[in-house]
């Protein structure tokens, strides 16, 4: 990408097929057969770090494959940013290191710009919507284009017309008087998280646009980017809120509450902990310590003995966080809910990056049967990235992107 600010994001060229599906599901996505849940269900990478061109094709359960270098981190990030962009997010925040995401060879243009383009294509009641950005990661941070479109017809089109100015222009579909709507909008938020503050909602024009810009933003939102440490889940925590932390350092403190407020899935967990973990299981929780100024968790192991979570490998704990965040939910994630959204309108996406590691044999596999089970109820996803997915093999519903080094 040379000149990332001349123009608004252009969709792809095409590329390569990157997913290879384990099961074959109805894949229709069009006006006959929507499911019912917004879910995102491609990822456009046009441009990003070691990315061009590339889409992820992703399921209830999609696995992203490959060896170390290939990208599988790389994706996951670029699916975690655009879910807090999704959520309102500043830019700066989102992209601390934005030179990182440029691909490597990218030249600058004459005024020594250089960005990168992602994107995603949500699904839901009002069919594929594809969200498209352009990012100026050089000399300043600032998103220069973007496009929110379905059906071939264009809802949103911004793009950086003076580039003195931190704005860019924006025109929306209002196929009301006039064609569409034009007024400046930031450069350094999502333009369509701000439409339902700046659409009247007044013509069919706009209330396509408003519809289309709620399914992409509740898709994207309700992300949860996991990756358990071993090394911070042995030691006791402080009592707290009970919302699980990405690492799960406080995973003591969530078994407090959840033990108590949902026995049926914690007995689940249990049964998976059994699988999962050497010796007997009777039960897992948290106790006091230290007075009650701190909790840690243990295995009871039905003979009166317990074993604290500082003696279990770091197998075991990446199985046992893991297992707890597919058997919870928003409301015990570390999570950005719509709130506005009921609950039974939500799906929860959870970005496991290293799902496999540390991990032997019979764990994978457990751990692999019950995702499938929960995703399969239609209110959590899992996009995990493995070093190798052969143990996958006839998993139902699963899909698997394998990643080369080219």
């Amino acid at each position: 990408m040379t000149s990332p600010s001349a123009a608004p994001p252009r969709p792809a060229a095409p590329p390569r097929p990157v997913a290879e599906p384990l099961t074959h599901a109805p894949t229709d996505t069009g006006r006959a057969r929507r499911p019912g849940l917004p879910r995102v269900t491609e990822l456009l990478l046009s441009a990003f770090a070691g990315h061009r061109g590339t889409t992820f094709r992703l399921g209830e359960l999609t696995l992203l494959a490959g060896p170390s270098g290939t990208g599988k981190t790389t994706a996951l990030r670029a699916y975690e940013a655009l879910a807090r962009l999704g959520g309102g997010a500043e830019l700066g925040e989102v992209f601390p290191d934005p030179s990182a995401c440029v691909p490597e060879r990218a030249r600058p243009d004459a005024q020594r710009r250089r960005g990168f383009r992602i994107g995603c294509t949500a699904d839901g009641p009002e069919g594929p919507v594809r969200l498209e950005i352009a990012v100026q990661a050089e000399p300043e941070l600032r998103i220069v284009g973007e496009r929110l479109s379905a059906d071939g017809l264009v809802l949103l089109e911004t793009a950086l017309r003076d580039p003195s100015r931190r704005a860019v222009q924006a025109a929306w579909h209002t196929a009301g008087a006039t064609a569409v709507t034009r007024a400046p909008l930031p450069d350094d938020r999502l333009g369509t998280a701000l439409l339902p503050l700046r659409v009247a909602g007044t013509t069919a024009g706009q209330l396509r646009v408003l519809a289309a810009a709620e399914q992409m933003l509740v898709a994207l939102r309700s992300v949860f980017p996991c990756d358990p440490r071993p090394e911070r889940m042995r030691e006791p925590v402080p009592a707290g809120g009970g919302r699980l932390l990405p690492g799960c350092e406080n995973l003591a403190d969530v078994l407090w509450r959840t033990r108590a407020e949902c026995t049926r899935r914690h007995a689940l967990l249990v049964d998976a902990m059994r699988v999962g973990c050497a010796g007997p299981v009777a039960d897992l929780l948290a106790e006091p310590f230290a007075g009650g100024r701190l909790v840690r968790a243990v295995l009871d192991r039905g003979d009166g003995a317990r074993t604290t979570l500082r003696r279990l490998g770091d197998g075991e704990l990446r199985y046992t966080a893991l297992a707890l965040v597919l058997l919870t939910g928003p409301g015990v994630l570390e999570a950005d809910v719509p709130g506005e959204v009921p609950a039974a309108l939500q799906c929860l996406t959870v970005l496991a990056d290293g799902l496999d590691r540390a991990l032997d044999p019979a764990q994978r596999a457990a751990l692999l049967a019950l995702a499938a089970r929960m995703c399969e109820r239609g209110h959590i996803r899992l996009v995990g990235a493995v070093s190798d997915a052969t143990w996958a093999a006839g998993v139902p519903g699963a899909t698997v992107v394998h990643l080369r080094r080219d």
